[in-house]
């Protein structure tokens, strides 16, 4: 049977609906207290440390990202660690909610199709994420400028803005994510654990795990061990598995838009340093070139997940 009409009819109002209940949702407003009192925590220590060790430096409010003070990481450590969390908690009963509440029938029998009900709920999602994102965000600039009173400069907005993107890009990794599972797994309970399972594995085990698969393929060679050398080979193919985590391409992909003196995120090579001043910062277009293969990864990822998400929902009987 050919079905008539656009397959995105209904998508706005799918769109209007699930960000209005993820805005107004218990949920996320717990995930955002959470977010926002461990980022106040972080950018406190980060303002009285750059208080009181930086003189003179021209990208101060990107430091406020990137500084740490003990025992808490520093604001861009605490995002790569908590994103996940948030987009997980919107995705992960997308679908199978609407299945245990018996009222996916009900909506599929108006003139909405399932392209228009997946995607809608995906982008609520992503909305949803951005909103957050871009709020926290101007609450760093804003309290930059007041406890510091340094402006910042037209290229640390363009460096943070795009670490902006790139933040989204891998929340949004995580969000496509959990509404597959959302799809893949009836109950809500199941769906959770297993995202959340993924996270800890790909976050905490898999940086421990990358160099033993790294050394099992590519075995160490003797000449390099012999002078305390690593393996060139063996290092490439552990920063080829470490980038299977998200968080990995995430930390990369931001550290070389928020440190500007960072020259390469991979093996660093004899030519990439001849005419280099250590220490001296890269115009932002080098830097945005460096951390584009990571981002284009994340997106890549994002894509993946939700088209196969996507598949399977297709393919799904949808009972009344």
């Amino acid at each position: 049977m050919r079905r008539e009409g656009s397959p995105w009819q209904g998508l706005g109002t799918v769109l209007v609906k699930e960000l209005a209940d993820h805005l107004s949702s218990a949920r996320m407003r717990v995930l955002e207290m959470l977010v926002v009192l461990t980022a106040f925590a972080a950018l406190y220590g980060a303002i009285d440390t750059i208080r009181q060790t930086t003189a003179e430096d021209p990208f101060i409010l990107l430091k406020l990202f990137t500084v740490s003070r003990s025992p808490l990481p520093s604001l861009f450590g605490i995002l790569g660690f908590l994103i996940p969390l948030m987009a997980i908690g919107l995705g992960f009963d997308a679908i199978n909610g609407e299945h245990n509440r018996r009222t996916l029938s009900r909506i599929l029998s108006q003139p909405i199709y399932r392209d228009a009900l997946l995607a809608g709920k995906f982008l609520a999602g992503l909305a949803t994420l951005a909103i957050s994102l871009l709020c926290l965000w101007l609450l760093v600039v804003g309290l930059g400028i007041i406890f510091l009173g340094v402006p910042p400069g037209g290229e640390e907005i363009a460096r943070s803005l795009v670490f902006l993107l790139i933040t989204l890009a891998y929340a949004g990794t995580w969000l496509a994510l959990a509404i597959l599972l959302s799809i893949v797994f009836r109950s809500a309970a199941t769906a959770a654990l297993v995202a959340l399972g993924l996270w800890l594995f790909l976050t905490l085990l898999w940086p421990m795990l990358a160099p033993l698969f790294a050394n099992l393929i590519a075995p160490q060679d003797p000449r390099y061990v012999l002078f305390g050398l690593p393996t060139p080979a063996t290092v490439e193919w552990e920063q080829l598995l470490m980038r299977i985590s998200p968080n990995h391409l995430f930390g990369e992909a931001a550290t070389s838009l928020l440190a500007p003196d960072t020259r390469s995120v991979g093996t660093v090579y004899l030519s990439q340093l001849q005419g280099a001043i250590m220490g001296s910062p890269l115009p932002f277009t080098e830097s945005l070139a460096i951390a584009w293969p990571q981002a284009v990864a994340l997106i890549a990822g994002v894509i993946v997940l939700f088209v196969a998400g996507y598949v399977v929902f297709q393919r799904q009987e949808v009972r009344a």
